[in-house]
């Protein structure tokens, strides 16, 4: 084979973030509290923007079923995916994709799932009280990874890790998602699960403690059974955890210790909030005719305009051609700040209508009625990209008259109806469990076998073990627990 240099042509998809999607896409993610705080530093450096007057206080509020019919431009990240996709619907191939760099900066490109860019200042330095857990491992996959491809599956598996560190979603789905190996995914895995804090990215509560035991070489064959069974250790069995391990009492009482200095939920220490009370981003209203409006909370939102009078001024006492390019590039910031503030305030509209009409149940009779639900299943249903949805949902709360909650809360894991169709979520089999055990007879008080009848009778098919689990989860101790804390606080 001869050597020597020679001309080839390469087609490849190439995703190229421009600051103003970058811009767009932190802000789907900002609460409307913290959109405020940027909007107060784009005043400060942009003089052609101001606050207009707020809108009318009784303007009607965006019906769900008009927010279903209205043809709603796509927001920009959808329009990113879109592009990079082409006309098809399918994964975007990250093994063609290309990413670029800013050879100044290192920061790169463009990705599905990443926040990434420099023309933002981050939620910590805007008052927020500290990076979020999103925030601080994409900060250090900017210095692990050896290639942009590598940081682009890496972000994407820091999108689906909740508030606790656990990785959300099982990662052959977040392989097929992305159009990748599932070889990649658990190699991009690996190094996220190497980020801090130590435990980050584990899939459940032992692989989390074992990440921490190996970050202190404390892994050993003991530890790793001890780890394997925590059923036993919830159960308080633990003399056959002894002998499983087969150790003796010092050893077992110091892998014990050893245990409790672990954190069982090591990205809890981001969370943002700090205890400060909660103010709702969205607001649902029942509506004489049985539907229901949803609204942006204007209170906690300045409405932002360009000020064209003093545009004009401004143009005609520039006398350099630099003055007019920089008021003519503020001007082009102004606009797209605007539009982007519009745009994301009919996304979150868009999404919270359809959560509420996907989970109406819910808002007229409560948790029992909560139906599983995913993001995907949204996404879809208003053609959208799923991690668009996934930011939105993010730091967002809903007020309805039922109480406010967090947008993610109505996307619940389901199980199997005895009827056989459909299921029924998560947190309706907590409140069902929680409704039986209260009202259980203090002399008779029920065993898990029991449960599983009785939910069965309210149409749920749930194995013991299941049961067990959720109750476990909603804090109820066993039956035997349950009849000595009962016996303590004087009930006979």
């Amino acid at each position: 084979m001869a050597l020597g240099p020679r001309l080839d042509l390469r087609q490849s998809q190439s995703l190229v973030m421009t600051p103003q999607l970058q811009q767009a896409i932190k802000l789907l993610a900002l609460s409307n509290l913290e959109v405020e705080t940027f909007i107060g530093e784009a005043l400060e450096a942009n003089p052609l923007l101001e606050i207009g007057a707020p809108a009318p206080a009784d303007a009607p509020a965006e019906p769900i079923d008009e927010a279903r019919r209205t043809s709603l431009e796509s927001s920009p990240v959808d329009q990113l995916i879109g592009e990079a996709r082409g006309s098809e619907d399918k994964p975007l191939d990250i093994d063609t994709a290309t990413l670029d760099i800013d050879r100044d900066t290192g920061d790169w490109g463009a990705a599905v799932s990443s926040y990434g860019g420099e023309d933002l200042p981050g939620i910590d330095d805007r008052g927020g009280g500290g990076p979020t857990l999103a925030e601080h491992l994409e900060r250090q996959i900017g210095l692990s990874c050896a290639t942009p491809r590598e940081r682009l599956i890496a972000s994407a598996l820091v999108d689906r890790i909740d508030d606790a560190g656990y990785l959300s979603s099982p990662l052959r789905e977040i392989a097929d998602d992305l159009g990748i190996a599932l070889a990649a995914a658990e190699s991009a895995l690996v190094l996220v699960q190497s980020l801090d804090p130590t435990g980050v990215g584990a899939r459940n509560l032992g692989e989390c403690l074992a990440l921490q035991a190996r970050e202190v070489d404390r892994y050993d064959p003991c530890m790793a059974r001890l780890l394997d069974n925590l059923d036993l250790l919830a159960r308080g069995e633990l003399a056959r955890l002894k002998r499983m391990c087969g150790v003796d009492d010092e050893d077992f009482a110091d892998m014990m210790s050893e245990l409790r200095s672990y954190d069982p939920k090591p990205g809890l220490k981001f969370s943002s909030g700090g205890g400060e009370p909660v103010t709702p981003d969205v607001l649902v209203t029942p509506r004489s005719d049985g539907g229901w409006d949803v609204a942006i909370n204007q209170d906690t939102l300045p409405r932002l305009i360009v000020n064209r009078t003093y545009y004009v001024e401004m143009k005609g006492a520039c006398g350099g051609k630099d003055a007019r390019g920089w008021l003519s590039e503020k001007l082009a910031d102004a606009n797209w700040l605007v539009k982007a503030l519009d745009q994301r305030q009919k996304t979150i509209l868009k999404v919270a209508s359809e959560i509420v009409k996907q989970q109406e149940g819910f808002f007229r009779q409560g948790v029992s009625q909560l139906k599983p639900l995913t993001l995907r299943a949204i996404a879809e249903t208003i053609e959208m990209h799923e991690s668009t949805v996934s930011r939105v949902t993010s730091n967002k709360y809903l007020m309805c008259p039922r109480g406010t909650f967090e947008l993610k809360y109505f996307f619940t894991s389901g199980v199997g109806a005895v009827d056989g169709e459909g299921g029924a979520s998560a947190e309706a089999v907590k409140a069902a469990i929680r409704q039986v055990i209260d009202a259980e007879d203090p002399k008779a008080i029920l065993s898990d076998d029991t449960l599983v009848d009785l939910l069965k009778e309210r149409g749920f098919e749930l194995a013991r073990r299941t049961v067990a689990k959720y109750r476990e989860a909603i804090g109820l101790g066993s039956s035997v627990q349950r009849r000595r804390q009962k016996a303590l606080a004087g009930v006979r």
